[in-house]
């Protein structure tokens, strides 16, 4: 059977495409394209002529076309995945065939490449040990509200994929969820020629970005910083009474103030008895 790779494209000079990305887009007896347009651009500025099938993959046809393009792999043929920037199934095409192909036993395999992701990760001047991808923020205000509420204690950076039009709004919804004083960073245009990196707080490029923002964008939050534990004997034994209070069971009250607070039970179970005696 062929094989499927998931090829990444470059988000903004074509000259930063690979060498095997050249290779395979020349050798692919079937290439699945975001944009077939986009695709014979980027061919073109890279002097690679098409020699395979071209066909779109695209939000609006993954799912209809995923079938017809397992069948090419079974039929043995290679099936090349490419989307307009970045690595597919990023927020982009790509999932839904790599689970069929992998329900199918067809081998998969991935030409590393540029990803916005990662480029705007470690040029926000944000930790980088420890990051979460978000994805786009839902539409609605509530939802959206909803979602980075959930996010508010997330300790680690994140990164988020938001359109130009929208940003202004997602800035102020972001530093309502996880407070106006959280450093941020807004990238856009990465690696292209009006590359620009704003960094700040949240209230701040909230502020910059009503004036209006074009192009590709990428945000990138710091986590939240780590609140500090109860160590005091009696506000432990309080916070425990508190839940007991609330209906739940001393054992299990006991074993949640530890683990919010980085104490040991043993530690929280002995401020209790002390407590109550």
């Amino acid at each position: 059977m062929g094989t499927l790779l998931l090829a990444a494209a470059p988000i903004g000079r074509a000259d930063d495409a690979s060498v095997r990305l050249r290779d395979a887009l020349a050798a692919a007896p079937v290439i699945a394209a975001e944009d077939t347009r986009r695709l014979r651009r980027l061919a073109a500025d890279l002097g690679v002529p098409l020699a395979g099938k071209v066909v779109s993959y695209h939000d609006a046809n993954e799912r209809t076309r995923t079938a017809g393009l397992v069948a090419e792999l079974l039929a043995g043929r290679d099936v090349l995945v490419i989307t307009d920037a970045g690595m597919p199934g990023v927020s982009d095409p790509g999932y839904r065939l790599v689970q069929a192909a992998v329900a199918e036993g067809v081998p998969v395999t991935v030409l590393p490449g540029p990803s916005a992701v990662t480029t705007a990760l470690v040029a926000s001047g944000l930790p980088t040990d420890r990051f979460c991808f978000e994805g786009f923020p839902p539409r609605k205000p509530g939802e959206r509200a909803r979602r980075l509420g959930a996010l508010a204690d997330e300790p680690r950076t994140m990164v988020f994929f938001e359109s130009p039009r929208r940003l202004d709004d997602t800035l102020a919804a972001m530093a309502d969820a996880f407070g106006a004083d959280r450093p941020a960073a807004v990238c856009r245009e990465l690696t292209k020629t009006y590359e620009e990196i704003r960094r700040g707080t949240l209230a701040e490029l909230a502020a910059w970005a009503a004036d209006g923002v074009l192009g590709e964008i990428t945000v990138v939050v710091g986590g939240a910083p780590e609140r500090p534990g109860l160590t005091d004997p009696a506000d432990l034994a309080a916070a425990v009474a508190a839940r007991e209070d609330a209906g739940t069971p001393r054992k299990q009250a006991i074993s949640e103030v530890a683990k919010e607070n980085g104490a040991p039970k043993r530690v929280v179970y002995e401020a209790v008895l002390k407590a109550r005696k």
